[in-house]
């Protein structure tokens, strides 16, 4: 009895030890042939996401060309070390990729062009042309009364809003006022294909569109906005502007130029321009040079670069080699403050001294200036006082002012 329990306990171990043993070569047959997949159905929500990963060799070979061929800043492609990109940016990215209401905007804008020339017999006589890239519940009242004081000096010009949250029928309901008073305005979605088209900045787009450009820690909606102003232009010619602009005079004289945002006070040269407002002709020269400077030399991590310091440094380079003339207009002609002194004009008066000088200031911002950028990116919380030089500015310069301005005072 003492002799058989041994061999009965052997017995008893592996029984009870042998489907655990067929059960660990199983899983490791699953795992060494990607076997999860198999043990997956595409409604849970991680199976949908081994079924959509790209296949190992396909990583494999990415990899090894990204090992033999160096970064630079025409591509900046990923790696391994590149840190997970924010989510709104990987929205945005969804965004550029066509759609049945993208892939219209070429038809639309030239339906949009025509039927002002022959339907109206005072079509527009300038074009002008804006990009949203926000939600559509940041689209304000800083930015309407911007479109009203476009309106207010150009009553027969024509606007194209540049955005696919305008695009939209809360977008029409924003712009109402306008087309309800007869003002040639509309939003269209960016066909990104066919505004990069025959143009130095496709590869680059195509690149971005497959994940082979880091768009960096700058949103590349924004970096995107500073692209498609340059398209747009390029396309069709005519005046770009932020809808943080609010426009003091007509622009009907104004030719292929551009703003200086600052002056060097030893040399009294420009040492900044600014891209926030830019008047070109079809197809100029010069906005061809700002896109192939985007497209070869995009960094997604330096605020500025692919914007204002861009046409800067083009215009620098390309001084006295272009064929066609362009004119670089002084500060006080679009930027009467530096975004660094914005917060004076939202200002109300403080004293005698201070409404002097606040009487002057708005005397040569209405005798010299085109327009006047509010430079949103640092003015957005201010709030506007009474009395203040903005106050007045918009006073003068807005269309439904009982409404728009009550709005900005609160």
């Amino acid at each position: 009895m003492f002799l058989a329990m041994p061999k009965q306990k052997k017995v008893f171990s592996v029984l009870f030890l042998l489907p655990l043993f067929l059960l660990a070569i199983f899983v490791t047959v699953i795992i060494f042939s990607g076997g999860l997949h198999l043990l997956c159905t595409k409604n849970e929500p991680i199976c949908r996401y081994l079924h959509n990963s790209p296949p190992k060799t396909e990583t494999t070979i990415f990899l090894s060309i990204k090992e033999t061929i160096p970064n630079s800043p025409s591509t900046n492609r990923t790696s391994q070390s590149t840190p997970k990109m924010p989510r709104k940016d990987r929205l945005y990215l969804r965004i550029i990729h066509p759609n049945a209401r993208s892939k219209l905007f070429a038809q639309r804008a030239a339906d949009f062009f025509n039927s002002l020339n022959l339907n109206n017999a005072s079509s527009c006589n300038l074009t002008f042309f804006m990009t949203w890239i926000s939600p559509l519940k940041y689209f304000g009242a800083r930015e309407l009364v911007a479109i009203e004081s476009l309106f207010k000096s150009h009553q027969n010009a024509c606007l194209l809003i540049i955005s696919s949250t305008m695009d939209s029928l809360k977008g029409v309901k924003l712009l109402k006022p306008f087309l309800d008073n007869g003002f040639r305005v509309a939003a269209f979605s960016p066909d990104y294909e066919y505004l990069v088209s025959g143009t130095p900045a496709e590869t680059w787009f195509d690149q971005l569109r497959k994940g082979e450009v880091n768009p960096g820690d700058v949103s590349i909606g924004q970096n995107l906005s500073n692209l498609v102003r340059l398209l747009i232009l390029y396309k069709y010619g005519g005046i770009y502007l932020d809808t943080d602009v609010i426009v003091m005079k007509s622009f009907d004289g104004l030719r292929n130029c551009i703003g200086a945002q600052t002056i060097d006070a030893v040399t009294h040269q420009w040492s900044r321009l600014n891209n926030a407002v830019m008047v070109f002709d079809k197809k100029h020269p010069l906005v061809l040079e700002f896109i192939r400077e985007f497209a070869s030399t995009f960094d997604g991590n330096k605020w500025g670069h692919n914007g204002p310091y861009l046409v800067s440094r083009v215009v620098l380079r390309v001084a006295g080699k272009l064929s066609s003339n362009v004119t670089v207009l002084p500060p006080i002609a679009f930027y009467p403050l530096d975004w660094s002194r914005i917060q004076v004009l939202f200002q109300g008066p403080a004293n005698g001294s201070h409404t002097r000088w606040m009487t002057q200031k708005l005397y040569w911002i209405q005798k010299s200036s085109f327009a006047v950028h509010l430079w949103n990116r640092e003015s957005k919380s201010m709030r506007m006082e009474q009395g203040s030089i903005v106050a007045r500015i918009l006073s003068d310069c807005c269309l439904f002012c009982n409404s728009s301005i009550k709005a900005l005072l609160h």
